[in-house]
């Protein structure tokens, strides 16, 4: 069989699939089984490899890159403190994120799930102006982060409703989350002035207090990724009843 007539043969089978399930890209789990929080976390781990090849019916077609407006990072106070702004985030190796552990409590609708990413990858335009060690950096130039072993605890609290079709549906209530990263490297490049000190000393500062930088601009970071998380949730909750998530058998 030539190659063109195996992909014509691959899609219908895909295609054959998909109408005998709507849901492929779920795993149901049984919310009697003892090992409920084990079937979840499989679960969401099918979901997530169903997620890198895309899932046309959730409108989701390239998870990468995770694309992000802008975050600010401030230090110090006064006219002379060090402001940065971050722009057009993209981040890639999200997707590769795998769960780990789920914790749940079925009758109440709340799911705590703990994540790993190897590896996160950003580029970003940042402007700055203020003082950083004793010297002017005020300007701009290009951003690159390399993050490794993120690690993330996220809390889904929903409730259930009744859908006009007979099934039931999840309503999103609170999404909360934290993440720790193991190891980071980041730096700039590309300062507008093409001042080769001053790029020098920033990249010594920020590679030497690279932890302490994401603590001050995890706040803002924060706000942004749940925003992201809960766009997807309440979009995955919206589209997928209940029933194909859980079922009473």
């Amino acid at each position: 069989m030539c190659p063109s007539k195996i992909l014509l043969v691959i899609f219908a089978f895909a295609q054959y699939v998909t109408a005998q399930d709507p849901f492929y890209y779920i795993k149901q789990c049984s919310a009697n089984d003892p090992e409920i929080n084990e079937c979840l976390r499989e679960s969401t781990n099918y979901l997530i490899a169903n997620m890198r090849r895309g899932i046309p019916e959730l409108n989701l077609n390239n998870p990468e890159p995770i694309i992000i407006d802008q975050i600010q990072l401030a230090l110090g106070t006064g006219p002379d403190g060090y402001r940065a702004i971050f722009k057009d985030i993209e981040a890639y190796g999200v997707s590769n994120c795998s769960v780990t552990a789920v914790r749940s409590d079925i009758a109440t609708n709340q799911f705590q799930f703990t994540l790993y990413i190897p590896k996160i990858s950003a580029r970003a335009i940042y402007e700055s102006s203020g003082v950083l060690i004793l010297v002017q950096a005020s300007g701009g130039g290009n951003y690159w982060g390399e993050y490794e072993g993120v690690k993330v605890k996220a809390y889904i609290r929903a409730s259930r409703t009744p859908g006009d079709d007979g099934l039931s549906y999840l309503n999103l209530q609170q999404l909360k989350m934290d993440f720790s990263v193991k190891d980071i490297k980041m730096g700039v490049d590309g300062i507008h002035n093409g001042n080769a000190v001053l790029q020098a000393a920033l990249n010594l500062f920020i590679n030497s207090n690279s932890q302490e930088l994401l603590k001050e601009m995890k706040p803002h970071l924060k706000k942004k990724l749940i925003v992201l998380m809960s766009e997807f949730v309440s979009n995955l909750f919206e589209n997928v009843p209940y029933e194909a998530f859980l079922t009473d058998q």
